[in-house]
């Protein structure tokens, strides 16, 4: 016990002595010098952060679309081997008594296709210029109030019940919005918001004017065409009612799996598809998601490497300097433990400084300030992700290898004789 003791009271000796030095020593340097430590340090915390949250952000602003402007918190859809959700009323009143509900919509689907040149061809062997694309049929009012699909009109203007002769156009149906060129998709050239379309939809050919474009980022939006509920089911003969999409969208907070499970309960999974928002999403996404997440990670890792090198080099060239002077600490009776204590507190120091200045930026700023302003992907608008269990720990990382790299350079000069440390010799 008293051994114990003895060692206890050293220890806290020598890290006294250390903080001590440490201090002295952080005081009389250069401020540039220090400013620059302190620079790098939150310069490498924000590229552990931000390069990866923005990554990850750049598909997390695809998925917070997808789930706002089209899936809702659940969403139901239709079974395999189905072509509706069968008892679709009856379902739609189940949902309006969910104790979560915010707000719903429900969609017709059909696949069709849409033909611009109908009127010019003077042969049928002519080059038609047209597109296939799922015609879904809205109730415009509803659509908009559970999605705000109309603030994705980018020219011409939004749907209303009334239209029965208007379509609205996702822009990756026209060429002028989505030029690639793909055997395997079709789209359509040169039409403009005015112009008339032929659908071809149930065996059923009908005109329409083009009243709207719109662009949303999500594709299961912008490769569609919509037309009023009441048209499409005229020209599919669908008297039913059935559906064959509802979205479902919660109040803040709450819990999509309660929901689903509670349809499931009611029975309704019997003749509908129930997915939560984020099992509905599209595999291909969630792959890249992962993708840019260990990209992210890789490029951080670099960063840290570099951190480490950078105190490495910084803390090394200080003790080398200050050689003589670690050897008169020595001949005086400091530890070695003391001494090399001092080093690892200075670089606990640069490291805690650039870290919480890195937070402060962080957290005070760039996300919010991103949140607010999402950066403007072609496909998607990104935001910057930065969960703050996930940022501690990088933190954490970073300060372990600030603590390494600033230990084993003064463990190298503390290492050497005490009398040629003082005396200058090699």
């Amino acid at each position: 016990m008293k051994a114990l003791n003895k060692k206890l009271k050293d220890l806290g000796r020598s890290i006294y002595l250390a903080w001590f030095l440490a201090y002295r020593q952080v005081r009389r340097s250069s401020v540039a010098t220090t400013a620059l430590i302190v620079f790098v340090m939150m310069l490498t915390f924000m590229n552990l952060v931000v390069v990866r949250g923005v990554l990850v952000g750049l598909l997390q602003g695809a998925t917070n679309v997808y789930k706002e402007h089209f899936a809702g918190d659940v969403i139901l859809t239709t079974l395999p081997k189905k072509s509706f959700i069968e008892r679709s009323p009856s379902i739609i009143q189940t949902i309006q008594t969910l104790p979560a509900l915010d707000r719903y919509t429900y969609r017709y689907s059909e696949g069709g296709e849409i033909e611009a040149n109908y009127k010019d061809r003077l042969r049928l062997t002519d080059e038609t210029n047209s597109a296939a694309a799922s015609i879904v049929g809205i109730d415009p009012e509803l659509e908009d109030r559970a999605t705000g699909l109309s603030q994705f009109i980018i020219d011409g203007r939004y749907l209303t019940e009334s239209d029965t002769e208007g379509i609205l156009l996702g822009a990756n149906l026209l060429k002028k919005y989505l030029d690639i060129e793909s055997p395997n998709i079709s789209l359509l050239e040169n039409v403009e918001v005015g112009d008339r379309v032929r659908l071809s939809v149930g065996g059923v050919r009908k005109e329409f004017t083009v009243l709207g474009i719109l662009k949303s980022k999500v594709d299961e939006v912008d490769f569609r065409a919509f037309v009023p509920e009441s048209t499409l089911r005229l020209l599919i003969g669908r008297s039913d009612y059935n559906v064959d999409e509802i979205a479902i969208f919660l109040k803040t907070k709450s819990d999509p799996y309660a929901t689903k499970e509670l349809l499931e309960r009611s029975g309704a999974d019997k003749y509908a598809r129930i997915q939560t928002w984020d099992e509905s999403l599209p595999k291909f996404l969630l792959d890249i998601q992962n993708t840019f997440a260990i990209l992210g990670n890789a490029i951080g890792s670099i960063g840290l490497v570099v951190a480490a090198i950078t105190t490495f080099i910084v803390i090394f060239i200080n003790a080398i300097t200050r050689r003589k002077y670690i050897g008169i600490l020595k001949g005086i009776g400091i530890s070695s433990r003391a001494i090399e204590l001092t080093y690892v507190m200075q670089s606990i120091f640069y490291a805690l400084l650039g870290i919480i200045i890195g937070f402060v930026i962080l957290y005070g700023f760039l996300v919010p300030f991103v949140d607010a302003h999402p950066i403007k992907f072609p496909f998607s608008d990104g935001i910057l992700v930065a969960e703050l269990p996930k940022t501690i720990l990088r933190a954490v990382l970073l300060l372990i290898a600030t603590i390494i790299a600033g230990f084993i350079p003064a463990r190298m000069v503390v290492r050497d004789n005490t009398l040629d440390a003082i005396l200058g010799r090699k």
